[in-house]
């Protein structure tokens, strides 16, 4: 078995974006470990590292040559790889492909048994790992990709990469292992810090690789992580209970910005605590990469955390800088906030006539004259009062004016935050500026819906005008298309009806392309109408299955045409639980219910003549008789339980019927007398659930 050694191969770097670099690193242990397997070099544990200036991947016990291999394979008879006249056919040629050899290479010999095949004799000889690593080296270099990046190239070099490679170290064991990539040759040197640690750094061995580099002032992306952490938490302690807010994104961006962390805190002036804070922290995140730090009650404080890359040794200027470029920064957000508020929010809805909404769709005034008609719609439909149906449409009229305001121009993720802001310094109601604010709730899946009546409506007028005009203009989400998020829109709608069970989801689509319509849309409306239920159809089974239900349960709750979420959902809960607790009775009244549906003919009615029925019959036409009534008071009274166990108690007659009757009778009054009973029978199923999809094979 040959020796192994540990492996290194580090490309060093000007500093690369956070982003590409975390992508980058996730790429690079496995293009680094497919080549070696493929190669067939023996090899153990593959690890990376990097830092804003350096990616590495560190491969344990490499071996220093490949196995020598010798393979014999056994192939196709002799006198069907050979012809009369000795030339070797299709099947000899294909055998000796697969090997890498010509047929003429093929040998011919008895096996043990007596017969004669051709055989494949392949000797691969032992390779060298230093020629293998080498060329390794530079076609991982090549092979990584950087999407949405564009690669760079520099002095007369064709080669690229996201920044200009400055050094390559490549080594196995204490060897040198030449690579050469974009006209940097690899050696054993690498570079430290740029102030703690400056110029080249020997690297002897890979094992020396992170202790050399931590000398020269650098850490891997774990121990830059942790240090922040430690410090940020150190920061929190100081001041009892503090929290730093670090959003996992920015947090990830700042790791990668640093190869020696310092967390320091710096302050900010106390007029900028009179602007909203959400702008305030959304300037310091995104432009500066700092962390606000928000007191033990969740008031934003003055200070903010900034992780330094210089020497621990100049903190406080570091600091001074800092404070003096976020005091240039909040000085922006504020005299934004400022200018807006010179006008009161209704000012600016009447500029949204020149911000388009979709190119068919019109503009954004016009989807805020939609969203006012739906939002009162949907309010009505809930039993709102009056008040809270005028908020709802003033909250709707309003929405979506901030879009065109200063602040919202420069900090585009506060849109809906800042119009409840100036809704409010406007004298609007506080159930209106809480609804503009709470507009884009619930953003996905488990979000908050927006936290009164008032802001629901106006939340579902949005989301739902966005679908139905998709749909009104045949442009609904495809398998790999959905640019306007319908999907997600229409699960947030579902999460808010649920809270709702009074809003009925046709009538307020019907609303919303009736909007559309009155603004001169042409569509089909019936069509499109059908289309829009459909759709949110298939997100409600999408969300039972999530819940848990059976798929055969949700394809007997949506055969009845059910879309409104609450009774959708509780019904098909309701019908999985009744089913778990008497699986036998509900697999015989299926089956029954099956095949009575299969007998019946539509066509005859349900005018069943009771002067000829036998007793099953008489009991039968009895039950469904009650059962429908029972069915009809529990279906009012949403008891979804109470109407299958009323459904429940047809088992005993359909099965005594199909038992004591010929359904099929000679006599044919007789036999349409049966099915019109059988019509009764499978009408008293229609309103709740299609029974007969529970027996069908799963």
């Amino acid at each position: 078995m040959a020796e192994t050694k540990d492996f290194l191969l580090e490309i060093g770097t000007e500093e690369m974006p956070s982003a590409p670099l975390m992508n980058a690193q996730k790429q690079l242990g496995a293009l680094v470990a497919k080549r070696l397997d493929a190669e067939g070099l023996s090899h153990g544990e593959v690890t990376t590292f990097s830092t804003p200036r350096r990616l590495t991947v560190q491969v344990k016990d490499v071996a220093t040559a490949t196995e020598e291999v010798h393979e014999i394979k056994r192939g196709p008879n002799a006198a069907i790889a050979f012809g009369k006249d000795g030339k070797p056919s299709k099947a000899a040629q294909g055998f000796a492909r697969k090997f890498g050899l010509a047929a003429e290479d093929l040998a011919v010999r008895e096996d043990k048994d007596g017969k004669t095949y051709v055989w494949a004799e392949k000797s691969v000889p032992s390779r060298a790992a230093e020629g293998i690593l080498s060329s390794l080296g530079h076609d991982t270099i090549a092979g990584l990709e950087w999407p949405n990046y564009r690669s760079q190239r520099w002095g007369s070099e064709h080669e690229t990469f996201v920044r200009p490679i400055r050094w390559i170290v490549a080594l196995l064991g204490d060897e040198v292992v030449p690579v050469t990539y974009a006209g940097v040759t690899s050696g054993n040197k690498t570079r430290g810090h740029r102030v703690l640690g400056p110029g080249e750094h020997v690297v002897k061995t890979p094992a020396d690789y992170e202790k050399v580099l931590e000398d020269a002032g650098v850490l891997g992306e774990k121990r830059r992580r942790e240090a922040i952490l430690e410090g940020v938490r150190e920061v929190e302690e100081e001041r009892g209970g503090a929290h730093v807010d670090m959003p996992k994104r920015t947090f990830d961006e700042v790791v990668n910005l640093c190869e020696w962390p310092t967390v320091l805190v710096g302050k900010f002036d106390e007029e900028f605590l009179q602007v909203p804070h959400e702008i305030i922290c959304e300037s310091m995140l995104t432009n500066q990469r700092y962390f606000p730090i928000y007191d033990k009650d969740g008031e934003l404080t003055r200070e903010f955390v900034v992780v330094s890359n210089a020497d621990p040794k100049v903190s406080d200027t570091v600091v001074d800088g800092n404070e003096r470029v976020v005091r240039a920064r909040l000085d922006d957000a504020k005299f934004f906030y400022e200018e807006d508020l010179k006008h009161p929010l209704e000012y600016y809805v009447d500029k949204l006539d020149k911000v388009v909404f979709q190119e068919k769709l019109g503009t954004v005034l016009q989807k805020t004259k939609r969203m006012v008609k739906v939002a009162g719609a949907v309010a009505r439909e809930a039993g709102a009062t009056d008040e809270q149906t005028k908020n709802a449409e003033r909250a709707a009229y309003l929405a979506k004016a901030d879009l065109v305001t200063q602040a919202v121009v420069e900090f585009t993720s506060q849109q809906g935050v800042m119009g409840g802001y100036y809704a409010k310094a406007s004298g609007e109601p506080d159930e209106v500026a809480e609804a503009i604010r709470e507009q884009y709730r619930p953003r996905f899946a488990g979000d908050e819906i927006p936290s009164h009546l008032v802001g629901r409506c106006v939340a579902i007028a949005d989301k739902l005008d966005t679908v139905c005009g998709m749909f009104a203009i045949d442009e609904p989400p495809t398998g790999s298309s959905d640019p306007f998020a319908l999907r997600r829109s229409a699960i947030g709608i579902i999460a808010m009806l649920r809270t709702m069970p009074q809003v009925s989801l046709s009538a307020i689509i019907e609303a919303s392309l009736a909007a559309y319509a009155e603004q001169g849309l042409e569509f089909d409306a019936a069509k499109v109408q059908e289309a829009v239920e459909q759709f949110f159809a298939g997100r409600l089974a999408a969300i039972a299955k999530d819940e848990g239900i059976a798929p055969d349960t949700i394809e007997a709750v949506s055969a009845v045409g059910v879309i409104d979420p609450d009774e959708f959902l509780k019904r098909a809960h309701a019908l999985d639980e009744a089913r778990s607790g008497e699986p036998e009775l509900f697999e015989d009244l299926a089956i029954a219910y099956a095949r009575a549906s299969h007998l019946a003919d539509a066509t005859l009615g349900e005018d069943v003549d009771e002067s000829i029925l036998t007793d099953p019959e008489k009991d039968l036409l009895s039950a469904c008789k009650n059962g429908r009534e029972e069915v009809a008071a529990a279906l009012a009274a949403k008891d979804y339980a109470g109407a299958l166990a009323a459904l429940a108690k047809l088992r005993e007659p359909i099965d005594a019927f199909f038992d004591d009757v010929l359904v099929m009778d000679p006599d044919e009054a007789i036999k349409n007398n049966h099915l019109r009973l059988l019509n009764k029978f499978a009408q008293t199923f229609a309103d709740v659930a299609d029974i007969g999809c529970l027996s069908r094979k799963k």
